[in-house]
């Protein structure tokens, strides 16, 4: 019987276990489905040594939403007043900032993406015999550790500006899986934004859309401090649910005017994710299909 390893298949690097595992027998399925999880495993292992190589890049989007955190808690932060009767403004601040950083993450993954379909890595990737769903998904397991790592340095920066989860280890793990649940739903419309702008430069310019975005939410100022029709668009905006959510699980101060939708943040920051991902996750794959064809 002969055994076959990660190596013996054309075009596709060694997996990182040297242990050997039987394909010739077993439902052709589960061949498959190996098959896809190491192409998958192999896509993401190459972003992320692109940042060993490049540590620039861990400056950039690592140090950013450090950065961030200082300028709005020290620079801005005397000046702003949080909802309900006193307290600090980070302890506002900071859930929606972990929100922010979030949702401009999907803006990196659109720019990888451009930038490999630039380069002819995707042409790459479509002439090695791998599974159609491992650039994806590849891409999408990179973002997901990257994400994890910025929520890690973010929190710890928060922590060390005097902000506090009063929520307990459990809503405050539930606070952190809503924002990775987010950030999840948003990798699918980067890579699908990815592979439909022409060049890096287009990718760029998607700042523009995502920057009012994330001010026109509940991310900086309660939705009822600005004017009615501006409000009502900042309250049904995603973000402001997932910030609202946030803030109530890590027992942070929670702005409400009694509307269903703010009333309701748990719920919705679960269910915006859920729809955003069926949404842009079958436009992602059936775009990069097309390209492959």
């Amino acid at each position: 019987m002969t055994t076959v390893t990660s190596t013996d298949k054309p075009g596709v690097s060694a997996a990182p276990s040297p242990a050997k595992v039987d394909l010739t027998v077993g439902d052709p399925d589960e061949r498959r489905v190996y098959w896809a999880v190491m192409d998958s495993w192999n896509v993401v292992r190459r972003g992320l040594l692109h940042y060993r190589r490049q540590p620039v890049l861990i400056v950039w989007q690592l140090g950013f939403p450090i950065l961030s955190v200082l300028l709005y808690a020290y620079v801005f932060g005397g000046a702003m007043k949080p909802p309900g009767d006193g307290g600090d403004y980070r302890d506002f601040l900071m859930p929606g900032m972990f929100v922010m950083t979030m949702a401009f993450g999907f803006m990196n993954t659109a720019t990888v993406v451009v930038n490999d379909a630039i380069k002819g890595v995707i042409d790459r990737f479509r002439s090695m015999p791998m599974a159609p769903s491992a650039v994806v998904a590849g891409r999408g397991g990179n973002d997901l550790v990257v994400a994890c790592a910025e929520l890690t340095i973010l929190a710890a920066t928060a922590f060390l500006t005097g902000w506090r989860s009063d929520g307990g280890f459990w809503g405050t793990l539930a606070a952190f899986g809503l924002l990775v649940l987010l950030r999840f739903s948003l990798i699918w419309l980067g890579v699908w934004l990815g592979l439909m702008v022409p060049n890096p430069e287009a990718a760029g310019g998607l700042y523009v859309v995502v920057f009012p975005l994330t001010m026109i939410s509940s991310i900086f100022a309660p939705p009822s401090t600005m004017p009615d029709w501006l409000g009502v668009v900042a309250a049904w905006n995603p973000l402001s649910s997932t910030a609202a959510a946030t803030r109530e699980l890590f027992g942070n101060p929670v702005a409400s005017d009694g509307s269903w939708i703010q009333e309701n943040a748990l719920l919705m920051a679960v269910a915006w994710p859920l729809v955003l991902t069926a949404v842009f996750l079958p436009l992602a794959v059936r775009r990069f299909q097309k390209l492959s064809r």
